[in-house]
């Protein structure tokens, strides 16, 4: 059985999926946005570290090179902890982003993640994301992490910038 979570905000609705037969987590959100603009978001270091995470974190980047074949590291640190982040792109384009997901307090635990952005026409994008991992347990433990708090409180930070036009 898939297990579904749809969490709704002023702006938009963040579905996230884990089916019971892949260790896969799928997250689909709408945005008052262009393609082009979430793609920025994701790739440009001065406007990710404005919006990711859970809040009340701070965001440092230590190597941020958003190019196809590029690397990214960066800080989540939430209340003087610090953790780590990184992984490579391995695909950046205009309407997609494929890269690699590492937490470096699983170091095993590398996630292959895709991110398509389909234009829904009258500035709206629907973002779909999967993150593929080689275990179910490596997938259970990232739902369990409060993934789904970094990102609805991201999102809603995100929706910020775009409304505010500072993407």
């Amino acid at each position: 059985m898939t297990t579904t979570t749809t969490t709704t905000t002023k702006d938009g609705t963040t579905t996230i999926e884990a089916p019971a037969d892949l260790p896969v987590i799928r997250m689909s959100r709408e945005f008052r946005a262009t393609p082009a603009q979430l793609v920025r978001a994701h790739t440009d270091a001065d406007l990710f570290v404005r919006w990711v995470g859970p809040d009340g974190s701070e965001v440092r980047i230590d190597q941020w090179d958003p190019r196809t074949g590029g690397s990214w590291r960066y800080l989540n640190v939430v209340k003087g902890e610090e953790y780590g982040f990184r992984g490579c792109f391995h695909t950046v384009r205009e309407d997609r982003l494929v890269q690699t997901f590492t937490w470096e307090g699983m170091p095993d635990g590398v996630s292959l993640e895709t991110l398509s952005f389909e234009d829904l026409g009258d500035g709206r994008t629907r973002m779909l994301a999967e993150s593929l991992v080689d275990r179910f347990e490596t997938r259970d433990a990232i739902l369990a992490s409060g993934m789904e708090v970094g990102l609805n409180d991201g999102y809603a930070r995100l929706d910020g910038l775009l409304d505010d036009g500072e993407v």
